[in-house]
Order: structure tokens, then sequence, then C-alpha cells
């Protein structure tokens, strides 16, 4: 397929290369937590007991794993691949909660882009402000060619 032909032509970004990278930033705050509740209906105990929650391994309130891979979501949809993507495929491993107040940075890394079809595979990870790991994984995207 030649490069006039590509799928990737009519995305808004345009076709990544492997290697690239992206990331964002941001801190967790109860009203995630809040947020995420009201959409599925999650009341866990850890994540509004403060008395409860600090009797456990993770030391305190911590937001749900959908608020932190959240964080994910804007960085494809945003910034790489870009607007109009969505993901066709996750696969995560959870490695340490996030607390409420924490800043939690999630970053994508291009590992294949296939040219027939705006498909990509990546890299995906989660850090906490000390650098650890917090989820870890990869995923597989798709881009919608939103140009004419």
């Amino acid at each position: 397929m030649t490069m006039t032909n590509s799928p990737w032509q009519r995305t808004f970004a345009g076709q990544p290369q492997p290697g690239v990278t992206a990331e964002r930033s941001r801190t967790t705050s109860m009203q995630d937590v809040e947020m995420f509740t009201a959409m599925t209906g999650d009341k866990n105990p850890i994540h509004y007991d403060k008395t409860l929650a600090e009797a456990t391994p993770f030391g305190g309130l911590i937001v749900q794993g959908g608020v932190t891979t959240g964080l994910l979501n804007a960085v494809v949809a945003e910034d790489l691949p870009g607007p109009g993507t969505v993901f066709l495929e996750t696969n995560w491993k959870f490695l340490k909660a996030v607390k409420i107040g924490e800043t939690i940075t999630a970053s994508v890394s291009v590992e294949d882009v296939r040219d027939d079809k705006p498909i990509c595979r990546l890299k995906t990870v989660i850090r906490d402000s000390s650098g650890d790991e917090c989820v870890t994984g990869t995923a597989t995207t798709y881009t919608m060619p939103l140009r004419d």
C-alpha cells in the first residue's frame, strides 16, 4: 500500500512511528472517586471509609482502578495516536494502588503500527509521583479516519 492510499492519511494526527511516546499527568481527588461511583455504582469502602482503608495494606483511601487507567484514555484519544482513537484491546496488570491526592503519570509508547489499517499496539504504564509503576501492560488501538 502506498502512503497516498494509507488510511492514516484521514486521521487527525497521521501515522505514528514505532518508538514515539506521549504522557499525561494529573492529581487524583475524592471527586474522581465520587464521579466514578456515580457512573458505575462502585461503593467499595476502601474508596470511602478512611479508618477502614488506613487499616489495609494500602494505608489509606485509594481511587478505583478505572480512575487510574482512565488517564490512558486521555493519552490515546488526545495525544498518541490522537483524536478519534479508541481501545480495541487492553491487557493491564495492577501493581500498586493509587491513593487519593496522588499525582500519576500515564505513558504510552508505540510498539507496532499497521500500514493497512489505522491500528497500533502500544506499551502502557502508569507511575505514581515516586516513579513506581502502578499499572503496566499493552493496548491495541484503532484510530477513526475522521478527515475527508
